[in-house]
């Protein structure tokens, strides 16, 4: 960890110039800009209101809360893990020509969509002002799962760029999976219902797990329990320490399939 701190500030003015790069090439030619980054999930949220409210929310208070809390989390998700599996591919003309370290172009990649995700968390509390949630110091503790879930972005990313670098179908296979994540992540729906055993099969999903500290504490108002963050710790290391053993593992390989 203090090496890749040393990297980082030894190559700050590049890590700093690709965050730029990656910010202004994602509105590039765009009337409204940077306002996209909070209009986007807005228009998805509207959508998504106006569809699953007679089907799912009727009678649920603070639905549209609830399900702001699911889309603000799985967007990210979505967002961060879509750019970071192309972030060696589209940066391959400059980790060919002069050696830096391959996972600083994810790393900018990540605080890019990160930036985004942030401006969209201002929104999101301004709902919760105007949904009558009440604020609590709980809310510091989102803290926890917002880093958490950053630290998950990051080593998703770095399974992805390096498995996209070898086999190309990974880019295909990753939006299908996407899509049946996202009807398994409890965005829109209650699994209330459902039986105790269908409860812990949802919590094997890391997505529904950072969705559901979010709800907790907005919404329910109660911390979770700790077993409930070691289980989110586990779901981080494991992935960080997967993508960074690849990442070492396939690191002078990666120059030969760009």
């Amino acid at each position: 960890m203090s090496r890749t701190i040393e990297k980082l500030k030894q190559y700050q003015f590049l890590f700093e110039e690709l965050v730029k790069r990656d910010f202004k090439k994602k509105y590039k030619r765009t009337i409204l800009g940077m306002v996209w980054s909070i209009l986007s999930p807005l228009l998805t949220l509207l959508i998504m209101r106006l569809v699953f409210t007679r089907f799912f929310g009727r009678g649920m208070e603070h639905y549209t809360t609830y399900l702001f809390c699911g889309n603000l989390v799985f967007s990210y998700f979505n967002e961060s893990t879509s750019q970071g599996m192309t972030s060696l591919m589209g940066n391959a003309s400059i980790f060919t020509k002069v050696n830096v370290p391959k996972y600083l172009f994810l790393f900018s990649k990540n605080i890019q969509t990160f930036i985004n995700f942030t401006l969209t968390l201002c929104v999101f509390f301004v709902f919760c002002a105007i949904d009558n949630i009440t604020f609590s110091w709980k809310f510091i503790l989102l803290l926890f799962p917002v880093c958490c879930l950053m630290a998950f972005n990051i080593g998703v990313g770095l399974i992805l760029s390096a498995l996209f670098v070898f086999f190309r179908d990974v880019q295909y296979l990753w939006s299908v999976f996407l899509q049946l994540l996202m009807y398994l992540s409890a965005i829109f729906y209650t699994i209330d219902g459902y039986s105790t055993l269908v409860k812990n099969l949802f919590l094997l999903n890391p997505v529904y797990l950072f969705i559901r500290y979010f709800r907790k504490i907005v919404i329910e108002a109660t911390v979770p329990s700790p077993l409930f963050h070691l289980l989110m710790i586990a779901n981080v290391l494991i992935v960080v320490i997967i993508g960074c053993w690849m990442y070492k593992k396939y690191n002078t390989r990666f120059l030969y399939y760009v």
